[in-house]
């Protein structure tokens, strides 16, 4: 038995990826850790406007850039763009729908950076400045609260049918449950990137076995599943290779209440993930770590509440406090063992460190 788990898990690893996906795991909690600080863009005015700007500057720049390479590096996207397209590419086959139907292709990644990278971003604003004038590059913050999209912005031939707001909202609570140091360590990822390809296989024998079963990832694979998305060419090659078809992300289930869809796919793949690999489905550092907390305050201050305030240098301040650096080792322990839990009345724990997670 425990050699053909081994053959099983070695078959896994043998599923060729198009991407480099630790490298495109560390990109994406970058990115993902940028828009956290601007949580303006998770709702409200400010998202509607972002919408718009995607719908109507940037997937069309994009898609003339695929076409004819209108600059000589690759377009930079501009932030909340970057975080509307994120959402978007996430429903791969809706993506594929909606690109389809208006621009006759899929609109791919591969010639664009993200808006943290920090480079080639001046070519990109001049070409937007250009075709869009009235638009500027920068998202405007105070513009997005001050007016209503539906009486300031002109109208769109070309609007993409995914319910972009709700799409939103339900991805930005992802960043929570990755966003502890341990997630952008190579090892770690590393070892993700084989489970991910791990449930993979689990659901290429699913359909094999014809057996329907909502498989669940813990979340170091739902990253990797998600670098691999934000890549949409690159998956439907791969997944097509892999199972025959394109897998959906179905991110819609958010209720973990026993006995629910959620808990009993969750359930269910870890018990064939064990019986086919002969190793636990849980992971120390991948598990939903509950409820993100609410913010200090969701309300924007903008630059015009300053104006006729008096402002103290920042290095006046840094004269005023001196922190110490603050260093932080976060270990992972996980509870193998409870033992004499009904003689005594009192457990006795044995715990291990996971060292592979430190």
């Amino acid at each position: 038995m425990e050699l053909e788990q081994e053959l099983e898990w070695n078959e896994a690893q043998n599923i060729e990826i198009s991407v480099d996906l630790v490298a495109a795991a560390k990109r994406q909690l970058q990115f993902l850790a940028t828009v956290d600080r601007n949580r303006y863009l998770y709702d409200g005015p400010a998202l509607e406007r972002a919408i718009y700007r995607y719908n109507a500057c940037w997937l069309p720049l994009l898609a003339q850039h695929s076409e004819s390479q209108i600059s000589e590096g690759p377009l930079v996207v501009p932030l909340d763009c970057e975080w509307v397209w994120h959402c978007h590419r996430l429903n791969p086959v809706q993506y594929k729908s909606d690109c389809e139907k208006l621009y006759g292709r899929i609109l791919d990644s591969s010639n664009v950076l993200s808006s943290v990278q920090g480079t080639c971003q001046r070519q990109t604003e001049e070409i937007w400045n250009t075709l869009y004038p009235e638009e500027p590059y920068n998202f405007n913050l105070t513009r997005a609260f001050s007016e209503h999209i539906s009486e300031t912005l002109p109208g769109i031939e070309k609007y993409t049918q995914y319910d972009l707001v709700s799409a939103a909202e339900r991805q930005s609570p992802f960043f929570y449950q990755v966003s502890r140091p341990h997630m952008s360590n190579d090892h770690f990822l590393e070892g993700a990137v084989a489970r991910y390809k791990g449930f993979l296989h689990l659901i290429k024998r699913n359909k094999e076995k014809f057996i329907r079963r909502f498989c669940v990832p813990t979340y170091d694979i739902d990253l990797i599943w998600h670098a691999h998305l934000l890549h949409p060419v690159d998956y439907f090659k791969d997944l097509s290779e892999v199972l025959g078809k394109v897998l959906e992300h179905d991110d819609m289930d958010s209720d973990r209440t026993e006995g629910k869809k959620l808990d009993v796919g969750f359930s269910g793949t870890s018990k064939q993930w064990e019986e086919t690999f002969g190793r636990r489905y849980w992971r120390a550092g991948a598990m939903y770590r509950g409820s993100a907390p609410s913010p200090l305050t969701t309300t924007p201050v903008f630059l015009s509440d300053m104006i006729g305030k008096e402002v103290v240098a920042s290095n006046e301040f840094q004269k005023l406090i001196q922190l110490p650096q603050l260093k932080v080792v976060e270990v992972l322990l996980e509870f193998v063992g409870v033992k004499n839990c009904c003689a005594s009345g009192r457990p006795e724990i044995t715990p291990t460190i996971d060292r592979d997670n430190i």
